[in-house]
């Protein structure tokens, strides 16, 4: 017998509910109903996602930790990750979700640093130079102890006050609407971790509900035709980019220009991902920017710094309808994989799902990325590989025992992304890498783990 649709459709949506005691039980009975095959469940397909914002950061789509691995369990995805902006706070939620349903999971945490040897050239934040978006993944939980903890909320409060002097130039430009950060942005997120989208969108809800004539103040704010606004309006994707670009972006009226003092320095980021067991990771724009450009110069720096993964967002290196556009990006992103694989730097492939239109996966079969699939899938599975056993048993790319049992990178990638093809998802996997210690040899591990089923 299958649910009704309405029923599922109303559990979902209290997948999202902020109050986490509410998603719990309905991320248990949608569990319970799949098991008797009231919920149908689509077939594994060979497809990741390991880059999907919660809305502990912003969620185009509002999905919370919960529902991110449940929706990933009904469609039939096989690995999925979470990466949110400056907090852990989804991590735990999302990896136990995933062992509860059954998916391969991992999390992240982005953030912006600022890279001195780079000062001069943009990275891959555009019109910024020397600052550059990067990111943790393999996170094996959200409970952080010590002076990692304090680095964490550090990196949160820098990027609260961040938004609260942005509000405030902001605000002198829409006046008379002005918007109030703990008022009116606050309420918009689960836990306090807002973000430029979380502004867009107070903005534009305080608009709504003060302004007799919203689309003409909003032609005017913008400095756009009220004739363009109107066909703005009715594409919401396209409307909230204007707003982010003419408010907050290079050249709005509330953007400033960032420095070395802006950001944490790299090195700072990369000491809070390794003492929480995981692995600073680089991120990839498009290669058009200067500093990415020098591709080559750029990953070999990082490296020695201490990267061991580089992240990729393929639909924007791709699914372009200029040809000629489309083309340099991809031979770009043919050519990044390439340098990757000789720094031995496994992939970590997403689509953000942080602004409206994106993906819930990318189809790693179009022409333009099959070349690229399989270096994607291993990157997802040796992710998966390193989460299960550094949560399973502090075994983790990181370890002391990985760095006795194996030296080097390329050894290290080849065993976690086995591990991460052999351990089927769930409890057994769990329970089976638990009773290691190390004591126990990498042969020993994979052996115990064949059988079991990837």
């Amino acid at each position: 017998m299958i649910a009704g649709s309405s029923h599922i459709a109303g559990l979902e949506s209290e997948l999202n509910d902020f109050d986490p005691m509410v998603r719990a039980r309905a991320l248990a009975e949608l569990i319970t109903e799949a098991e008797r095959e009231e919920i149908p469940l689509e077939a594994e397909i060979e497809a990741a996602n390991m880059h999907c914002h919660t809305f502990f950061s912003f969620n185009a789509y509002g999905h919370s930790p919960a529902s991110l691995a449940w929706m990933a369990k009904k469609r039939g995805i096989k690995l999925i990750g979470i990466v949110d902006f400056d907090v852990l706070d989804g991590v735990e939620e999302f990896l136990t979700a995933c062992e509860a349903v059954g998916i391969r999971g991992s999390a992240g945490m982005e953030t912006r640093v600022f890279l001195p040897e780079f000062s001069s050239r943009e990275i891959n934040s555009p019109g910024e130079p020397g600052v550059c978006y990067h990111m943790g993944i393999g996170f094996a939980s959200g409970i952080i102890l010590g002076e990692a903890r304090e680095n964490v909320i550090d990196l949160f409060r820098q990027a609260s006050q961040r938004n609260r002097n942005l509000v405030d130039r902001i605000n002198t430009h829409m006046h008379p609407v002005t918007i109030d950060y703990e008022n009116d942005v606050l309420p918009l997120t689960p836990s306090g971790n807002a973000t430029e989208r979380h502004i867009v969108s107070a903005y534009l809800q305080k608009v709504e509900s003060s302004v007799p004539d919203p689309s003409g103040f909003w032609a005017v704010r913008l400095g756009v035709s009220r004739d363009e606004l109107t066909k703005l309006i009715g594409d919401e994707f396209r409307f909230h980019d204007l707003i982010r670009a003419t408010l907050m972006k290079r050249g709005g009226v509330g953007y400033l220009q960032p420095g070395p003092e802006t950001f944490p320095t790299l090195e700072q980021f990369h000491e809070l991902v390794t003492a929480c067991g995981a692995l600073p990771c680089a991120a990839w724009l498009d290669g058009t920017s200067a500093g990415e450009q020098a591709i080559g110069e750029l990953l070999e720096l990082l490296v020695y710094k201490g990267v061991a993964a580089l992240n990729i967002i393929p639909d924007r290196n791709w699914n372009i309808a200029d040809p000629e556009e489309r083309s340099l990006k991809v031979g770009n992103l043919h050519q990044v994989v390439e340098l990757a694989g000789q720094l031995d730097l496994p992939l970590n492939a997403g689509t953000e799902m942080n602004s409206f239109g994106q993906k819930m996966f990318d189809d790693f079969n179009v022409p333009e990325l099959a070349p690229l699939r399989k270096a994607f899938l291993d990157g997802a599975y040796f992710i998966y590989g390193h989460t299960l056993l550094q949560r399973a048993a502090g075994l983790g790319y990181q370890s002391e025992w990985a760095q006795a049992h194996l030296p080097s990178r390329a050894e290290r990638n080849d065993f976690y992304t086995r591990i991460g093809y052999m351990a089927p998802p769930g409890k057994l996997a769990m329970d089976e890498l638990a009773q290691f210690d190390p004591t126990a040899s990498p042969e020993q591990i994979l052996t115990r783990l064949n059988g079991l089923g990837g």
